[in-house]
């Protein structure tokens, strides 16, 4: 059954915008995580009238794929507009998610830390951030996304769409390195300092 029912979101923007101060940050909350396409076409975030909801609306889909490949397939491609992930994209996606790291989208949300096995706090929350730069290219807008597996945020890159002002995926780097799960690491200290692992 779907687990999307009483969406709830609330972006909050903070500092000044990026033409004025350089710097732009917005936070969304979501009561539940869509499972499939339409349910995440039904969100707010999903007329991608703004770079920010292209950008968080990317990580909702890469959850998703996490749990359903064809379906976050369908997520991502609808997230890229005229321009389908192509058969090497699918791969990369594939080997990212290799060897259970299906972890990986749920460190961009507040909460999700190595020691939690990167489970998110409730209400799911992410934060999108543009910088001095995120606006060097035009048409196109690179925002970062604080993840709780790295030491910096993630960049994701979307480009505008002429004819109606809309914000669709272009590159993501998401899926990169990051930290292990605490219970996945055999490097990590137990309880009592000593590794837990051999």
């Amino acid at each position: 059954m779907p687990i999307y029912d009483g969406l709830n979101t609330t972006p909050q923007v903070a500092g000044g915008t990026a033409q004025s101060a350089g710097f732009q940050r917005e936070t969304f909350r979501f009561t539940a995580l869509p499972e499939n396409l339409a349910q995440m076409q039904a969100f707010p975030e999903a007329n991608l009238s703004t770079p920010y909801q292209t950008a968080v609306m990317t990580v909702l889909a890469l959850c998703a794929y996490a749990a359903d490949k064809n379906r976050g397939i369908e997520m991502l491609n609808w997230l890229r507009g005229p321009r389908p992930l192509n058969g090497q994209e699918i791969s990369f996606l594939n080997d990212r998610f290799r060897g259970g790291k299906d972890y990986l989208p749920y460190t961009y949300f507040a909460g999700a830390t190595p020691d939690n096995g990167y489970t998110p706090a409730q209400p799911y929350t992410i934060t999108v951030e543009c910088g001095h730069f995120s606006e060097e290219e035009a048409g196109y807008m690179k925002l970062f996304i604080p993840c709780g597996g790295a030491d910096s945020p993630r960049p994701v890159k979307l480009r505008q769409r002429g004819r109606d002002g809309k914000w669709f995926l272009w590159e993501q780097y998401l899926l990169t390195g990051v930290r292990l799960p605490k219970a996945a690491d055999p490097w990590a200290c137990g309880q009592d300092g000593s590794a837990s692992g051999r």
